[in-house]
């Protein structure tokens, strides 16, 4: 019987001769998950057996991580802000960057908003941080896909009081009647260009659902309807929050104004241009 030190020294070297990144975390996050176990868990007894009912629920999993699906997708979950989501090929998974995203608008508004409007929601993860951060405030939740948005509820049940979200089939701003406005709308709408897609990840080619990611040859074809439509569905004073392209701020300043609103671009911890808040001029 293979001990857990060999499996492990095992995996990790076959996920290093596929090119996998970070093999040693995923080893260990695939080794717990198999376990039913915490990571730190393995270090406090490595030279415990697998049973072959253990390695016949390991293998596949390590097939999938070798062929390059994501991590979280094989886990099927994923951390954000605080919660813990239910993520597979229906949505994006939700990135630590778009926690940032969450930290910033909680540093720049003033108050607690009332309303709240999360355009292409995704797994529901803004919606959900910010439903948990605004207690009081009524969160709607927009997709263009049902399935995606099935994802979405099924976090909301496992995750919030029932109704405190409402989920609308559509296209950004399209299913929403334009008398609605919102003192907050956020979105992480797809932002990377086409050349970007191409030189991306297999984990992000191969895997994750191509509409949530690419946005025309130079990635701005959402955040420009999104700019262009925002105004009408803000109360005064209101703010739309963004995560964008590293590239795009230049450009997202001229489709703030045309859409009359004053933006600012802000950075990621990485010290890159990569949110976007915007406000009525």
């Amino acid at each position: 019987m293979l001990s857990l030190r060999e499996v492990k020294q095992r995996t990790e070297k076959f996920f290093r001769d596929r090119g996998v990144p970070d093999s040693k975390l995923d080893t260990d996050l695939l080794l717990a998950h198999a376990l039913g176990i915490k990571r730190l868990e393995i270090y406090l007894d490595l030279e415990r057996p697998l049973t072959e009912a253990q390695l016949d629920f390991l293998r596949p999993l390590v097939k999938r991580r070798a062929d390059r699906e994501p991590i979280q997708y094989i886990l099927g979950s994923v951390e954000f802000c605080g919660l813990t989501l239910m993520v597979d090929q229906r949505a994006l998974i939700p990135r630590p960057e778009t926690e940032e995203l969450i930290e910033l608008i909680e540093s720049t508004i003033e108050s607690p908003p009332s309303n709240i409007l999360d355009l292409g929601t995704g797994t529901g993860a803004i919606a959900l941080a910010l439903a948990h951060k605004y207690p009081e405030a009524e969160v709607t939740a927009v997709d263009a896909c049902r399935d995606t948005l099935d994802l979405a509820a099924e976090n909301a049940r496992n995750l919030v009081s029932e109704n405190r979200i409402q989920f609308v089939h559509g296209s950004w701003f399209q299913p929403l009647a334009n008398t609605r406005k919102f003192d907050l709308i956020v979105s992480n709408p797809p932002y990377l260009t086409e050349a970007e897609m191409d030189t991306a990840e297999p984990e992000i080619v191969s895997h994750e659902p191509s509409q949530a990611l690419v946005s025309g040859k130079d990635g701005l074809n959402d955040l420009r309807i999104i700019l262009a439509n925002a105004l009408q569905f803000l109360t005064p004073g209101g703010l739309i929050a963004l995560e964008t392209g590293i590239n795009h701020h230049e450009k997202l300043d001229e489709l703030s104004k045309e859409g009359g609103l004053t933006g600012k671009s802000y950075s990621d911890l990485s010290g890159r241009s990569r949110f976007y808040l915007s406000r009525v001029v």
